[in-house]
């Protein structure tokens, strides 16, 4: 049986320092470690030297801590109340629940479905809605990006090409200090472009007009003329793929933002965290996969080669997701539109259905991504780029957000288990 929680308090009082402290059972210099980790918020006395808490938020917390000491499971990362104590951040813009995502309170796949990258980039920063808005990139930026990226060699990864393209940008923008609302936008607007105009073209043609998805397939895609479908899915894998919530990535950027680092700093911060095989990279491996299993015409014996090294099968299953991905189920359904990717989906299909004998998991959005790159004549590593330009627009979000906020907030304390000092000079 469980203990009855107490009433709820008014949720316009102001808790002191002992009061919080007493509600939560913990001493008064630990209130200010939940305040530094974002656990909570405070506010100075006027006139005072002390802070004040929210009644609500003191409450909610003490909520989480009584569930998980016993035994309640939380989501697993950050933003969750796990028993491992993960850095939790209160944020307007993603939330994650029941197999479905959500952006400012609208359901994603939604946003996806009737409207452009674009358009969903601006409802995340704005909260508004453009119609037809599009982003433009200054020829001053272009250029030096576009040198910068041609100085690096051949085998560069898409997030060297890109992380490159950044600082080059960034150095081109003599205001990239400012940190006001008005001028993180413009930066937004104007980064994303720029990003994608550096890009060297995968075949003859470089296209650096019209919606973002258009101009992304010339850099990514060997097929010139693009169906509309094509385009479509291409676009609709860039919006939904804008923001999920504070993965690593999006976390590095938000403690880069808190340092108040310019927004291209913060943008660079999450591009070296998206390389990662279990991140950014991990639709090139679900690439690959697919690419053995339309050659071997059977998953079985790659899914078999996959388990014998120890390996998980990539481009299965999610975390946050105990049933299926939406991401991947909306990318699939406009994938199936297309008649060239009828092999890659088939394949994508045996592979789910070889390892559901051993393992009941979903494909997730890097499988219905790697259908896309196979079958639009893309290489292993483009689903990398289009995860990486889709997320630049939800890091700004979540970097002028977190500029909203007290700085230095996202410090949270090391639990130190090495000897305990005084120890000897070393000799």
């Amino acid at each position: 049986m469980r203990d009855q929680e107490p009433a709820p308090m008014d949720a316009e009082r102001r808790l002191s320092t002992k009061e919080a402290a007493e509600l939560l059972g913990v001493k008064p210099e630990t209130v200010y470690a939940y305040v530094s980790r974002g656990q909570l918020s405070s506010r100075r006395v006027s006139g005072g030297r002390g802070s004040t808490f929210d009644a609500g938020e003191v409450e909610a917390l003490a909520r989480r801590k009584r569930r998980d000491s016993s035994g309640g499971s939380g989501s697993g990362g950050p933003g969750g109340g796990n028993p491992g104590g993960e850095l939790s951040v209160r944020t307007r813009l993603t939330l994650i629940e029941s197999d479905r995502y959500f952006f400012r309170g609208v359901d994603a796949v939604d946003l996806a479905d009737r409207h452009t990258y674009e358009e969903v980039a601006e409802w995340l920063w704005t909260g508004r809605m453009l119609p037809g808005c599009t982003f433009t990139a200054p020829a001053a930026f272009v250029s030096v990006a576009r040198r910068a990226v041609e100085a690096l060699p051949e085998h560069a990864a898409p997030a060297d090409l890109l992380r490159v393209a950044t600082v080059a940008a960034a150095t081109a923008d003599p205001l990239r200090f400012d940190l006001s609302e008005d001028a993180v936008l413009g930066t937004a607007r104007t980064l994303i472009p720029t990003l994608v105009a550096a890009l060297p073209p995968a075949g003859h043609h470089r296209r650096d007009e019209g919606p973002m998805a258009h101009r992304l397939w010339t850099r990514l895609s060997v097929h010139k003329d693009p169906d509309e479908a094509s385009l479509r899915a291409l676009d609709a894998a860039l919006a939904l793929l804008v923001d999920h919530d504070l993965a690593a990535s999006t976390l590095a950027v938000r403690v880069a933002a808190s340092a108040r680092a310019h927004p291209y700093a913060a943008v660079s911060a999450g591009l070296g965290v998206i390389e990662g095989p279990l991140h950014g990279a991990a639709s090139g491996l679900a690439h690959r996969l697919l690419q053995d299993v339309l050659e071997q015409g059977d998953a079985a014996p790659v899914i078999a080669d996959e388990l014998r090294a120890g390996r998980r099968v990539p481009g299965l299953g999610h975390r946050l997701y105990p049933g299926e991905d939406p991401r991947a189920r909306a990318l699939f359904a406009l994938l199936e539109q297309i008649p060239r990717a009828e092999p890659a989906l088939l394949a994508a299909r045996d592979i789910v259905e070889t390892t559901a004998r051993h393992a009941p998991l979903h494909a997730n959005v890097d499988l219905a991504l790697a259908v896309l790159t196979v079958s639009s004549g893309m290489a292993p590593s483009a689903g990398e780029t289009i995860f990486a330009v889709a997320r630049t627009a939800g890091w700004i979000a979540h970097a002028l957000e977190e500029y909203g906020e007290r700085p230095l907030r996202m410090r949270p304390s090391g639990l130190y288990a090495g000897p305990r000092p005084p120890q000897p000079l070393p000799e």
